[in-house]
């Protein structure tokens, strides 16, 4: 009997460490959110606003430049709409991975404390950079929806379900990204105009459906390409032809995250023995 309440002691001991242990972290995080955003944005004008602002001031920029264009597009769809799902995703991974090069090299100092980690440092910026993206998108999509510039989504779920896919890969490319710059300084110099290169067959620009094989299979290897598939499939419904597989880009996701997370293990051990 006293062995079977021994073993409930040691299991609520072990609940409420877990729990004790979540909050700290949750703590910690939050902190540094606020110390990154007041360290990018600062105190005065719009502050915290830019956060979102940013973002959304390049996705109109992008969406007005591609209806000047309208004419070139090889089918008859809204331009409009075209554009903003396409290019709000790009916002998305773009600048946390960007965010997240060299992140932990001028927050060193605060990898003494014990309770922040190298992951932290990562996941904050991360998680800054996807709140930025998806108040943008949902604030511009409401904007335009709202002038009769696009009509509503047929099928918001669907798009909601990409937006989630593409935020899980961010967090494992942003993972990747802020491991390997610290570990290489010549990583983010490559990965900076790679980016650039990768992204006129991101899928922000053009539809699956427009090529033919052996293209079409060459760009459905990239996660980002499904991304897109999935979240123009929402908006655009039946009336586009779209090659989405969310069992493959839950792979990618899963994999990108393991091996990130992998390389932020690998990071913190190091820096902990210098």
């Amino acid at each position: 009997m006293s062995g079977k309440m021994a073993e409930k002691e040691i299991f609520a001991m072990d609940q409420t460490s877990m729990w004790r242990a979540l909050q700290i972290n949750g703590r910690v995080i939050a902190a540094l959110l606020m110390r990154e955003i007041i360290t990018r944005f600062g105190r005065h004008n719009f502050g915290v606003l830019w956060v979102f602002l940013d973002p959304m001031i390049f996705t109109v920029g992008v969406t007005i430049l591609w209806n000047c264009f309208e004419r070139h597009v090889p089918v008859k769809i809204n331009i409009t709409a075209f554009a903003y799902t396409g290019y709000s995703t790009v916002m998305l991974w773009r600048n946390a991975a960007m965010r997240c090069g060299k992140a932990l090299e001028p927050n060193y100092a605060l990898l003494f404390h014990r309770n922040v980690r190298v992951v932290d440092l990562l996941y904050s910026r991360v998680i800054l950079e996807i709140a930025g993206a998806t108040m943008s998108t949902l604030v511009i999509g409401v904007v335009l929806v709202a002038t009769g510039l696009i009509e509503p989504p047929k099928d918001l779920l669907m798009m909601v379900s990409g937006w989630v896919l593409l935020m899980w890969f961010t967090f494992g490319l942003g993972m990747v990204v802020g491991a390997l710059s610290e570990r290489w300084d010549w990583f983010e110099r490559i990965y900076h105009p790679a980016m650039y290169f990768y992204l006129p067959i991101s899928g922000a620009f053009f539809l699956v459906d427009w090529f033919k094989n052996p293209i079409r299979g060459w760009v459905l290897w990239l996660p980002t390409v499904h991304v897109t598939e999935m979240i123009r499939h929402g908006y655009f419904g039946d009336s586009v032809h779209t090659y989405e597989d969310p069992g493959y880009l839950c792979l990618l996701c899963l994999i990108t995250l393991f091996i990130g997370l992998l390389f932020v293990k690998e990071t913190q051990y190091r820096i902990g023995h210098q």
